[in-house]
């Protein structure tokens, strides 16, 4: 019939045209795989950055072309009617921030036109998530977010699951992608373009592009996916196959009546390209990703000529070409039946060319990294008050929020590669979204607080503000705890009269902080399900010419009365310099009092709960004693009220020891300074930048004379204050008056020997092994011993000997290694442990970094009296989730179904006592809700588990580790004792439908 039809069309044009010659060619692209050939995989695509040159939304509608001539409306609006010419023709798309911004503004006519496409397979969506997220700045949480947005919304448009990750552009490529967000969303394979040269060239040798990617040894043979990097390196087609209407490759130009006829020469070129990718790919299937960035924006041009190379290249016979999808190519691929290698850990770092490690951008535009870090952890306490109160159809929401931190994930965004106008965007965006979900936490918490069924409360009568995370002051002290309990919760928030946004009339009236005077009320939210103790909350208190004693005179009482012990400790003039300029920037003037002091003190708050302690005047001072060292003075200065002691010399006031009574841990150690100057040099076109690093020269920073050290000691915690020289207050600003560009570093010296092992995370999630000037893949050519050595950091690196950790964990992404045994560098807080004790603290401690109490306040008067709900926990009281399980996502969906996540936090063997199988009780987390029914789904949240792991397609690996290991796993969910279970560095996804009705 398919001949037939044909032969109809062109015998009914022939008739139109009786009265001129006809010259209309139909042009056969209907041929599927032949056996026993060299197969072309022709995949139509585009690349379509969520910001990079441009913004999202200027890349969009096709705005500022000065900087880049690009137009996503353009290539999605020329798709459509490109695609129904031909029902052979394929595309793929990838970024959903993109095709939602273009899908809201579809007719119903159109949209259904295109979920034909989609149901048909002409149109497939690939990966599916809002962007392409970035593998070595992102956190796995956000990336699993970014995701699931995508994912719900293409299974609730079209009732498609994406089957193919497609991470072709970001530097470098992760354990966790391919197992979290590979395997575990239910991809069959996953395809990219970048990793390292040298790597490249004996895969391409070996014929070893194509692999099975066992990502996590704690999950077994779950964990791995087929895996395959392009040939050439990059996503583009093959040299002279460019056909954008500006592009210079030659046209297939086959009207004989015209000059310039080139069938038989495309046709040469075509085949001699195929060939040669062929000599390096296993089997008869080769892939060409036809497009690349911003490409298709007049799609006919692209189609025209892949019909005519189809249709020509097919009658010459040598190689069969055909219109393909990855899901195709991977489909052929699993059909051959062969043994593929096997590879374990990442593709980190990447250098494209000798001299250029990609390892920059670990670290560029920290701020930026720093907020959306920060923003990450609110979003996630932000949406479990949301449905703790019930979300709002009508708004308030933290969707705003929720997208806003999907396109920051993307490998132009958060990787602070972008241009400064962009990041700007991506931190508006930030903002707005902050803005929206401050009013549904301050919403929640004042019904919380009001009534035990905060559900029915519509206005309420307490309104909180929070700390506004865009204007923390970035400087860092070393702060010694009394205690040294391992899950104890160190918050360090510093709120001032302008970080009280939007209650400058009440608390902050007219720039001075005189109605701190008053009492307030501070709520802490613990957003874990675990009990925890909070060993200091920081909170600024202000001061002016007329108030300065009353300040220093404060009280902390919990929501029983009970005083709270408290301490102040000064702030330091280089934070107060910088809140100055933040204040001027943001309200347009310089404020008029300056917060002179941290008020600290202790503080409990149950899981998935908060508590209230209300700050009042009082009449006795908590102002710590201070010592100052100047240097003049000889030997041990110690630091430390409890088992921990940090021991400096009082002579040139460096660090020198580090004492845990508890651990018996005493360890030489030393904190310095150094830079790596950038190395602009442009003989092979490679300078140091936001993307590579490529250091010229390493130089310590000498002091500016004798390190001056001023010590307060309080009933909490001792602090030190040190200034290194002019520009290191223990941070910046970095001059740059000479030209030089500066990677600052701090290094941890200590006498652990390491034998240049150490270990950094993956996405904040698996800690990999790494070894200096060594790769498993491929014998290294050492060409850049110190960037070719840095590694992505999200949670922690650590080194260890046959006695000790060294733990180092960060607040945001950062680059680290051990550049000398013993040594760790990177930003951090710090902690030595006996071996096999660390990882305790790493994990737990990891999580609270990420996601820190969330802090609220109030401005109470004489008339107050003690909230109806002083405390709250969503769990039974008496229960708690175990030490190594975090709820990562508790989320009401649109349709009033609950999307919760639970994650183990420990590998195979990382801890003795806590690498175990875990559960979680249900009924206790939610002991006021009835579930009428719990489904256990993908970690995208858009298929039932049970369904994605019958689909999965099957996989040989070679050599002596082709035995399947068995795959440790929670076992089914009894719908009714809902016990769920975790198995190491397990994450389980659920969708739950609670009765409407709370259980009395």
């Amino acid at each position: 019939m398919a001949d037939f039809r044909v032969f109809s069309v062109v015998l009914t044009v022939c008739i139109v045209c009786v009265l001129v010659e006809c010259k209309y060619m139909v042009y056969n692209t209907s041929q599927g795989i032949v056996p026993g050939k060299l197969n072309v995989h022709m995949v139509p695509h585009t690349h379509d950055d969520v910001g990079w040159l441009k913004t999202i939304d200027q890349y969009y509608v096709g705005s500022n072309n000065s900087i880049q001539a690009a137009c996503v409306q353009n290539v999605l609006d020329s798709l459509i009617p490109a695609l129904l010419a031909d029902k052979n023709r394929k595309f793929i798309y990838v970024e959903q921030a993109f095709f939602q911004r273009w899908w809201r503004d579809q007719s119903e006519a159109m949209k259904k036109t295109v979920v034909t496409l989609v149901s048909s397979g002409q149109l497939e969506f690939i990966n599916g998530g809002m962007c392409m997220h970035d593998e070595a700045a992102t956190h796995y949480i956000d990336m699993i977010d970014q995701t699931t947005l995508g994912h719900r919304f293409i299974k609730e448009e079209f009732n498609v699951i994406p089957r193919i990750g497609w991470q072709i552009d970001p530097f470098g490529h992760s354990a966790v992608q391919a197992y979290l967000l590979g395997a575990e969303v239910g991809f069959d394979a996953l395809y990219f373009a970048r990793i390292d040269y040298q790597d490249r060239a004996k895969r391409r040798d070996e014929k070893k592009l194509e692999v099975v990617w066992q990502g996590s040894k704690s999950r077994g043979s779950s964990s791995q996916i087929f895996a395959g990097a392009f040939y050439e390196g990059y996503y583009e087609p093959p040299a002279g196959f460019y056909f954008e209407v500006n592009d210079d490759s030659p046209v297939v130009q086959d009207d004989i009546n015209l000059f310039d006829y080139n069938v038989e020469e495309r046709v040469n070129a075509f085949v001699a390209a195929a060939f040669s990718q062929a000599n390096v790919t296993r089997s008869n299937h080769i892939m060409w990703t036809m497009g690349t960035d911003f490409k298709y924006q007049y799609a006919e041009t692209w189609f025209r000529n892949m019909d005519k190379l189809i249709h020509y290249v097919n009658q010459d016979g040598r190689v069969n070409a055909l219109y393909s999808t990855p899901s195709i190519y991977t489909d052929a691929k699993n059909a051959l039946n062969e043994s593929w290698p096997l590879k374990s850990d990442d593709y980190f770092p990447y250098a494209d060319r000798i001299n250029a490690y990609w390892t920059g951008y670990f670290t560029s535009r920290p701020a930026l990294k720093g907020y959306v870090r920060t923003m990450s952890g609110y979003y996630l306490a932000a949406r479990q008050l949301e449905l703790f109160k019930g979300r709002n159809k009508s708004g308030p929401t933290t969707d705003t929020l929720a997208d806003a931190l999907a396109i920051a994930q993307h490998h132009d965004a958060v990787t602070g590669t972008e241009k400064q106008h962009v990041a700007d965007d991506y931190a508006k965006r930030l903002s707005i979204g902050y803005q929206e979900s401050e009013d549904v936490v301050a919403a929640s918490l004042g019904c919380l607080t009001q009534s035990s069924l905060p559900s029915e409360c519509k206005n309420p009568i307490t309104k909180f503000n929070q700390a506004n995370p865009r204007h923390l002051p970035f400087y860092l002290v070393l702060t010694l705890l009394s205690r040294n309990t391992w899950n104890s919760k160190y918050t360090n928030l510093g709120i001032s009269c302008l970080q009280l946004s939007g209650v400058e009339k009440n608390i902050c009236r007219e720039n001075s902080c005189e109605h701190l005077l008053l009492s307030f009320t501070v709520i802490e939210l613990n957003s874990f399900g675990l009990f925890y103790e909070i060993l200091f909350i920081h909170i600024y208190s202000c001061t002016s010419g007329f108030v300065l004693v009353f300040n220093e005179n404060v009280t902390v009482t919990d929501s029983t009365g009970k005083v709270i012990f408290s301490q102040l400790t000064p702030i330091v003039n280089a934070s107060i310099a910088k809140r100055k300029f933040y204040a001027t920037a943001h309200m347009g003037e310089s404020p008029s009092a300056s917060p002179m002091y941290w008020l600290a003190f202790t503080a409990v708050v149950p899981p998935l709960g908060f508590s209230t302690y209300v700050i009042a005047s009082a009449s006795a001072s908590i102002k710590p004693m201070s010592y100052t060292f100047d240097g003049s003075q000889n030997g041990a200065i110690q630091i430390g009220p409890g088992n921990l002691k940090l021991i400096y010399s009082a002579n040139d006031g460096k660090l020198t020891q580090y004492i845990n009574s508890r651990s018996l841990v005493n360890v030489s150690v030393d904190q310095s300074y150094s830079y790596y100057a950038g190395d602009a040099r442009g003989d092979d076109l490679q300078a140091s930048g936001a993307y590579v690093f490529r250091p010229n020269g390493t130089f310590a920073i000498q002091p500016e004379g004798k390190i001056p050290l001023t010590v307060f000691r309080g009933p909490l915690f001792d602090e030190v204050h040190q200034m290194i020289n002019s520009w290191i207050y223990q941070v910046g600003p970095i001059p740059i008056d000479d030209g030089v560009g500066k990677e600052i570093v701090t290094q941890i010296k200590s006498n652990i020997g390491n034998n240049k092992i150490f270990y950094t995370d993956s996405n904040g999630r698996d800690f990999l092994e790494r070894i200096r000037d060594y790769r498993a893949d491929w014998d290294l050519q050492v060409n850049q011993p110190i960037a070719g050595n840095y590694y992505p950091i999200n949670l922690g690196i650590y080194i260890k000997d046959k006695n000790t950790e060294l733990s180092v964990l960060v607040d945001r992404s950062v680059g680290g290694s051990s550049i000398a045994d013993g040594e760790i560098q990177g930003k951090y807080y710090l902690r030595f442990d006996p071996l096999g004790e660390g990882s305790k603290w790493r994990r737990s401690f990891g999580q609270e970094i990420y996601s820190p109490f969330l802090l609220a306040f109030t401005e109470q008067d004489d008339k107050w009296t003690n909230f109806q709900v002083p405390t709250f926990s969503a769990m039974d009281p008496s229960y708690s989730l175990p030490d190594n399980v975090a709820i990562i996502t508790l989320q009401e969906l649109e349709d009033g179904t609950v999307l919760l996540r639970l994650a183990h936090l420990y590998e195979v063997g990382e801890d003795k006592d806590l690498s175990v199988m875990a559960t979680v009780e249900l009924k206790r987390v939610f002991p006021n809700k009835k579930i009428n029914t719990i489904k256990e789904t993908s970690l995208s949240a858009n298929q039932e588990r049970e369904e994605m792991e019958k689909k999965r397609l099957s996989w040989k690996v070679e050599g002596s580790n082709t035995k399947q290991d068995t795959d440790l796993r929670g076992g089914p969910v009894d719908p009714v004792k809902l016990v769920v279970e975790l198995a190491p560095m397990e994450i389980r996804t659920f969708i739950i439908n609670f009765n409407s009705n709370l259980v009395k």
